[in-house]
């Protein structure tokens, strides 16, 4: 049975009294170095996520309970997501590039260099309907040999950038010292994008592929902000230090769910989508909400 450990939502605008679920949290996966890149797959009813200094990919199946290695060595895999067609899309910081696995089992790389040069380590990664593939592309796997290979950068910086359905790979934001998590929102006409060196979470308009604005949507108050998710409300559900902050779309910080570790990630499960999965250093934690992810 999976260790419980008491739930605590933090209600910081009235907004979010109504916010909650079970009083319990489980920790159904307790031996990682640093958990990350969450994604639940519904026609298996199973989660995936990587324990990247350990480099392995695990699942956990919502059926047994179970816990088990899916791949390893896993090029240092990071961020991922489920596409429309059911295939999942991740971000390898090993190997420095976006890459999908095909109903087959095969591997498709998506993209692996801009202009020639490779990428930093791609590190989280959103599909748009449209067909295109947003990922952030900070310089975490190529630090040190902890979460990647050391290496030195080949391209100016930490960008983001967009895969188009043709393969063209084109930047799409460029100020940013460390571009980490991002979701759409509001019918997939914005786009949030945590900037976890500058502690914020900046807001853009989306249009055609292209980004416009770029405002400070909020700030982060314990540590740095870390991966995105919306939910069915348009709210905002933020990685942090101390767990999940919860934003208004007016960028009101509305609530926290507290987390006994450092949150790295999130998402949403389940038959309903109101089964919340949260990675956090060693550990993935589970707990059923009264809402849903979008």
């Amino acid at each position: 049975m999976a260790e419980r450990i008491r739930a605590r939502f933090e209600v910081l605008d009235e907004r979010f009294r109504r916010v909650g679920g079970d009083q319990w949290m489980e920790r159904l996966f307790g031996d990682g170095r640093w958990t990350e890149g969450p994604a639940y797959v519904p026609a298996g009813r199973y989660l995936v996520f990587s324990d990247i200094p350990n480099d392995r990919v695990l699942r956990w199946d919502e059926t047994t309970g179970a816990v088990g290695v899916l791949r390893q060595p896993a090029d240092y895999a990071n961020g991922r997501t489920l596409d429309r067609r059911g295939r999942l899309v991740s971000c390898e910081q090993g190997t420095r590039r976006v890459t999908r696995v095909e109903h087959d089992g095969s591997v498709t790389v998506l993209a692996d260099r801009f202009e020639g040069k490779r990428f930093n380590s791609p590190n989280d990664v959103v599909e748009h309907s449209d067909g295109g593939i947003w990922f952030t592309d900070p310089s975490y796997g190529i630090d040190s040999d902890y979460e990647g290979i050391r290496a030195d950068p080949e391209l100016d910086g930490c960008h983001v950038y967009r895969i188009d359905p043709g393969g063209d790979v084109r930047r799409v934001a460029d100020e940013f010292d460390r571009p980490n998590g991002l979701a759409f929102g509001a019918g997939e006409s914005v786009l949030y994008i945590a900037d976890s060196r500058r502690n914020h979470i900046r807001r853009f308009d989306v249009e055609g592929g292209v980004l416009t604005g770029g405002d400070v949507f909020a700030d982060c108050d314990a540590g740095t902000f870390d991966g995105l998710r919306l939910d069915a409300e348009g709210r905002v559900w933020a990685a942090a230090h101390d767990g999940l902050h919860c934003f208004a779309p007016d960028g009101t910080l509305l609530g926290k769910l507290h987390v006994p570790e450092t949150t790295s990630n999130l998402t949403f499960g389940g038959a309903r989508r109101n089964h919340l999965f949260v990675t956090a250093s060693s550990s993935v934690y589970g707990l059923k909400v009264n809402f849903s992810g979008s």
